[in-house]
């Protein structure tokens, strides 16, 4: 990669590719699914738009369980669906 080039990453929810930076990172660590905020944590990870349009895409469809390699159930979705929810107001 060439230097200053930003890394290219796909929305789970739309399908669109973006810059990594315009994204919102998803990690599942041993037993828990996470924002990442930063884009660090270790775990797998997912990338989402930060907008409830791909969010709610995402969740509807399964691709962001599927992405996780994990299963989402009701109340994970909901709290998960409202830390992003958080992370796309700042």
């Amino acid at each position: 990669m060439a230097p200053g080039a930003e890394p290219e990453r796909t929305c789970v929810g739309c399908r669109e590719k973006a810059g990594k930076r315009g994204l919102l990172r998803v990690v599942r660590s041993p037993g828990v699914v996470r924002v990442d905020a930063g884009g660090k944590a270790p775990g797998r990870g997912a990338y989402v738009h930060r907008d409830t349009s791909c969010l709610e895409a995402a969740l509807r469809r399964g691709a962001l369980a599927r992405a996780l390699r994990t299963g989402l159930g009701p109340d994970e979705a909901a709290r998960l669906r409202i830390a992003i929810e958080r992370e796309v107001v700042k």
